[in-house]
This record gives structure tokens, sequence and C-alpha cells, in this order.
């Protein structure tokens, strides 16, 4: 979503310590940047260290060779700055719609805390350069596809470094304006790439460990709007409470299963709804009610792994070679390989398309009036009203779309290269893709809420907790009571809209991986 925080927030960037509350942040807009002054001293140290090995002569990749297949070939001081101003032009070969700004800006910041970790051998001006660039709000235009996520994001990252190099377009507000204007409004002139410089850019996971960020954000907010969904369900059927004693969960041991059990039966509390129905006898409720806790407890834990790796990512050093300032040495390694984030993207993948299923499932369960107790379809005069018949259609459309969605990216490799990258991680796609997948989860998530909202109103007077009524009271002001048909379409991309928006219940917001600390 576009951010619509006017006054910016001062952020000094630590690089190998920035959080996931951090980078939730700067992909909301929220962040003015700076730079750690210590990280500068790593910076310069690793910079000199490129100058002393070509002052020897020695030939070493990356600083004055061919990249690639290309190793080989060594280039003569006379043309290294044509073979680093090359490089970026000659991979910036992406294509698609263009990154939208907030996902270029978490881009743009991975790639300062990466470059200044001390490992990259580039000037201080390049990430001061982008700093600035990201304060100014110039955004690189890049476009989405194109990277097999192994040897970096090339492509993209190409198509990031070329506003350095005052090539291309770049947006500001929205506007595409040619690169070298868009440097002027940040006081800056085009760049000529010193030695490594244009690799160090290239090389690096930072576009496909933002896409998978995003994700990861996108899919916290589906996951705490799906458990209060299903709280609203279970209050709107009158389900059985039972199935959330801590005891069953306790003697299971799974971490996120506890934690959801828990989050729920705190979300219950004070329902009158609740002890309406004490002693109806009620003992088994289907799967979809009963065993929340089992499978969203397990999506929660693996988002929490998930957010550990891509944390661990965002802070690190992945472009090739690195230079290793303590000995002198600059190696050759594979850094760049995107594996760790395509595992990542695919078990957020795993993830949204549970919440969604599930979501789907007590919805279809909210419209059975035979499962339910409540009218059918959740409308009066049913026949000649269909109430929210069709809406489950929409939502089972999207659910079934999300498991062709969630097939594994990872356990594909297409070779690039001459074979010289023979096995690729397609990190990019797993986690690109992941945008789409929040999108169809949030409606679907979005119409159960909808939904339950209205079975609750058939059981009125009675009231549900104040945790929940809160939350029907925010639902009530996005879309009314259905109480004849009406054009839906409109309802759901409210509901969808309440999903990305709502306020997080402290229950809930306490769960989710980028508002608790994973350092």
């Amino acid at each position: 979503m576009s951010s619509s925080v006017t006054s910016l927030r001062p952020c000094r960037l630590v690089p190998g310590e920035v959080d996931l509350a951090t980078l939730r942040a700067i992909y909301h807009g929220e962040l003015e940047l700076s730079l750690d002054p210590a990280a500068f001293a790593a910076i310069n140290a690793a910079q000199q260290t490129v100058e002393a090995i070509l002052a020897t002569g020695e030939v070493v990749y990356g600083i004055n060779t061919g990249f690639g297949k290309l190793a080989q070939t060594r280039i003569p001081a006379a043309r290294l700055a044509e073979l680093q101003r090359n490089l970026v032009l000659s991979h910036s070969v992406g294509t698609g719609a263009l990154l939208e700004d907030n996902v270029t800006r978490l881009i743009m910041a991975c790639k300062v805390i990466s470059l200044a970790r001390g490992h990259s051998g580039i000037r201080p001006a390049v990430v001061e350069a982008l700093l600035s660039l990201y304060n100014a709000g110039v955004m690189p235009c890049i476009p989405a596809k194109g990277s097999v996520g192994a040897s970096g994001d090339l492509a993209p990252l190409a198509h990031l470094s070329l506003m350095l190099i005052g090539e291309g377009q770049v947006r500001v507000k929205g506007t595409l304006i040619s690169a070298v204007e868009g440097l002027a409004l940040a006081g800056l002139r085009p760049i000529e790439l010193g030695p490594k410089e244009g690799l160090a850019l290239l090389n690096g996971t930072q576009v496909s460990t933002s896409l998978a960020l995003v994700g990861l954000f996108e899919a916290e907010r589906s996951f705490a709007a799906g458990l209060v969904a299903g709280a609203l369900t279970l209050e709107a059927i009158k389900g059985s409470v039972k199935p959330f004693d801590d005891r069953i969960h306790q003697a299971r041991g799974q971490a996120g299963q506890i934690a959801v059990a828990r989050a729920v039966s705190s979300l219950l509390d004070g329902s009158d709804i609740v002890v309406s129905h004490a002693d109806c006898g009620r003992v088994q409720d289907p799967y979809s009610i009963r065993c929340v806790p089992q499978v969203m407890g397990a999506c929660l834990d693996n988002l929490n792994y998930a957010a550990r790796t891509l944390q661990i990512e965002a802070n690190a050093a992945s472009d090739n070679p690195l230079v290793f300032t303590d000995s002198g040495e600059v190696i050759s390694g594979g850094n760049f390989h995107a594996e760790p984030v395509a595992f990542a993207a695919d078990i957020i993948a795993l993830a949204i398309a549970e919440i969604g299923a599930i979501s789907e499932r007590r919805l279809a369960l909210l419209l059975d009036t035979g499962l339910s107790g409540l009218p059918p379809f959740l409308i009066n005069e049913g026949g000649v009203n269909s109430g929210f018949m069709i809406a489950q259609v929409t939502a089972a459309a999207l659910a079934s779309e999300n498991k062709s969605l969630a097939h594994p990216a990872s356990v594909d490799s297409l070779p690039t290269s001459a074979n010289q990258e023979d096995h690729v991680s397609m990190a990019t796609f797993a986690a690109r893709r992941l945008g789409d997948m929040c999108f169809n989860t949030s409606v679907v998530v979005g119409i159960e809420a909808m939904a339950a909202a209205q079975g609750i109103d058939f059981n009125r007077p009675l009231a549900s907790s104040a945790a929940l009524e809160q939350q029907l009271t925010a639902i009530r002001e996005r879309v009314a009571f259905l109480a004849s048909d009406r054009l839906l379409a409109p309802d759901i991309e409210a509901m969808r809209l309440w999903v990305a928006e709502f306020s997080l219940p402290p229950q809930v917001q306490a769960l989710l991986p980028s508002y608790a600390s994973t350092r």
C-alpha cells in the first residue's frame, strides 16, 4: 500500500542490525534514512583494499576481469571505468511492469545496508548517493521480471544502478523524469563507477529479499485478519470454545498453536454470546473452526521462520567477490545465490494459501444453515435474495488460485550464462508472486469477516467481547448489514481494505514477527 505519512521519522541504519520493524517502516515510507557513521570506516577500509590490489597489478575477479563466463579475460586499467559502466548497461534487460515505489524504497535501503557492511570495496560516495536519492524520493524504475535469483538479482539491480550513472528514467511522486533530472533533485551528478562498484551494485539479493519482505508484511495482515474473522465466525455460529483450552495445546507442544489458541481465547474473553450457549451440549465443530489453533498456528510458525531468514538476508553482504580487510583478500563465493530467500518465500506462500483456504471453509460453513443455524446464505427472504451465495464463489475462486500459486518456485532451476550459473534459485519470482497471493487471501478473509458480522447481527441483542465488538463496529463503518440483495463488489473491496488497514488487536499483534523483536 502507499503511505500517506507526510512527516518522516529519522532513522540511523546500523548495518547488520536492522530489524523487521524498521524494514516495515521503510516499506510504508515512514522514515528518513541515514547511515551509522561507524559504518564508513569499514566501507573506506574495503575500498582501500581494492585500490591496493590494483596497485600491485594482481588479477582479481570483478576488479580487473570480465564477469561470469568471461572471468578469465583481464581488463587493462585504462578501461576499468568502461567495464563497470558497460556492466550496468548490458545487464539492464528487465521487462514487465515497474515495481511500485514502496518496494523500490525497500530495495534501495537493503542495498545500502549490504554495501555498508564493508565487504563490497566501493567508495562511500556511492552509498551516500543512494541515501540521498532515497531521502529525496527519487525512485529507480525497476521492471518486475527478469531475475532468476542467482548471481544476484542482476537485471533489476542493474536498473536500480542506471540512475546513478545518469541513464534511463526515475520516478518522483509517480511522475517519470530522466535520471539526470532525478539526480539533480537530490543534489547529485552522474557517477563514474570505480573498480568493482558496478558489480557490487548488481550482485546481491536485495530485490528478491525486499519482495519477500513485502509478502511477509502483507501476510501478517492477512493472518491477523484471519484470526479475527475466525473468532467472529465462531461467535456467529455459537461454536464451542473448548477446543481453545490451553491444556489441549500444551499437550502437543507446538509453539504457534499454543500462541494462537491463547490469542483467540483472549479475543473471546467477556463475550455474552459465549455465555449464552455454555450448556448447549455442542461437542464438535467442523475442522475450520475447531482446528484454528492447529492450522493458523502452523502458519504462524512458518511466518516466524521466514521472518528470521529474511531479517538475516536484509542485513547480509551478498555481492561477489567479497573484500576482507583484515587479510587484504578479495574472495569469490556465492552469497548472491538466493536459495534461502526462495525457501522463505515458498514457505510464506504456503501460509498465505492456508490462511485463505481455512477462511473460505468457514465462510462456506456460515452460509450452510444446517451447520450454522443461521438463515441460508445469511439473508432474509432467501430465494428472492441470494445473500452471500456468490460472494463465497469469489472466495472459492481466489482460494483455488492460491493453491496453484503456492507451488514451490525454489524447486525449479534453468541454467544461464553458458552453464556458469548452472543452478539458480528462482527467488525473485518466488517472492514476487506473494503479492498476488496476499491480495487473494485478503479478499477471502474480508468476505468471511463481512459474513461473520452478518451472522452476529442475526444473533442480536447478544453482544460479543469488547475486542470483537470493536472490530464489528469497524466493519459496519465500511459495509452495512445486508437486508436485501445489493451490489456487493464495492463491499468486498471495502473489506479487502479492512484487512490492509484495520487496527490490530494487541493480543494478535503480539504474535506477528515484524511487530516483535526477532533478534
